[in-house]
């Protein structure tokens, strides 16, 4: 789908997000699995700096938090991991309350001082501070109420790096060997319980022009679908925001039609949902994943009938459902 034009506005200057994070209890072996799933060298986690460098503020109180990181470079967007300290700390914060998983988005902004000032919608700075080895500083939004997210936003002081921030010194085992034959993560997805609702405030966000609303599931082409290997209809309600690097997409699930979406709202609430790759021979991957311990939870037709996806459990490694994506050749 073509990306709808920017707007004059955005909430924070840009609608590039170019990064998104997860928090794990044991970086190392997070970081091993993303490696073999995105085919890198399996980088090296670093310690933030402490106080009297990272000046880290949670909540406006200075915190001695000092997490550990790795990132991941891909075609798209940078992908983050996050073990947080002990002490208190944003990062574990939402580990003890809500588990391993996604946790932000991030833009890059010229400086954050003025971003702030400038936005026309105001947030509590949840937690601030100072980063390395890039010199710049953060600050993470508290913007979970309304886009079901927090948003981070990153000042670099000069150029930005161009190489991995993570030292690529560990297990080249997996390198240009990605799992899925590709390491583009093309889409991130969000269950909401209103689509209109969460549209007009995304698109808003984001700057860009209003996203056509899609009805799955109403009509023959949708039926074709099975969740935990039976048939549904899978009715939804959902849109696609195209962005610079990534797709954003929101879906809210009918209520009386059984879906993972749906299982999702019920167990979890509003969130992000899954992250999707486009891949060659659907089936093949699917069944490469199943025989790795990963089920399929469901599978069916585009809503428009020009393709398939499936999506797959791969919470227990990944701490987020991976959906699979193949257009039917013309």
């Amino acid at each position: 789908m073509s990306q709808q034009p920017l707007v004059k506005k955005t909430l924070a200057g840009t609608n590039e997000i170019n990064q998104i994070c997860f928090v794990v209890k044991d970086i190392e072996a997070s970081s091993k699995s993303w490696a073999k799933l995105l085919g890198t060298v399996v980088p090296q986690p670093f310690v933030t700096g402490p106080q009297e460098f990272s000046q880290v503020k949670y909540f406006g109180e200075p915190t001695p938090a000092r997490n550990k990181l790795a990132f991941f470079e891909t075609p798209g967007v940078q992908i983050e991991l996050v073990e947080p300290d002990s002490v208190p700390n944003l990062m574990r914060e939402c580990l003890d309350k809500d588990g391993e998983g996604y946790n932000h988005f991030a833009f890059d902004v010229e400086k954050i001082s003025e971003t702030l000032e400038t936005m026309e919608e105001k947030y509590i700075v949840a937690q601030s501070g100072e980063f390395y080895p890039d010199k710049g500083r953060y600050a993470f939004l508290e913007t979970r109420e309304k886009y079901k997210t927090l948003i981070e936003l990153l000042e670099h002081e000069g150029p930005k790096s161009d190489g991995s921030l993570s030292p690529l010194t560990g297990d080249s085992q997996y390198e240009g060997k990605p799992l899925l034959g590709t390491n583009k993560i093309v889409q991130i997805a969000f269950v909401v319980k209103d689509v209109k609702v969460a549209q007009k405030a995304w698109c808003k966000m984001l700057g860009v022009g209003p996203s056509t609303i899609f009805h799955s599931g109403f009509e023959a082409v949708n039926k074709v679908a099975t969740y935990k290997g039976q048939p549904t209809e899978g009715r939804s309600h959902f849109t696609f925001i195209q962005t610079p690097r990534i797709q954003v997409e929101l879906v809210q699930p009918d209520q009386d039609s059984p879906s993972t979406w749906l299982e999702h709202l019920e167990r979890h609430g509003e969130g992000l949902h899954h992250i999707a790759f486009f891949v060659e021979g659907l089936d093949e991957k699917r069944d490469l994943l199943n025989k790795l311990g990963f089920p399929t939870i469901q599978e069916g037709l585009f809503y428009d009938g020009s393709g398939k996806y499936a999506y797959m459990d791969t919470t227990s490694e990944y701490s987020v459902v991976i959906e699979l994506l193949e257009m039917f050749k013309s």
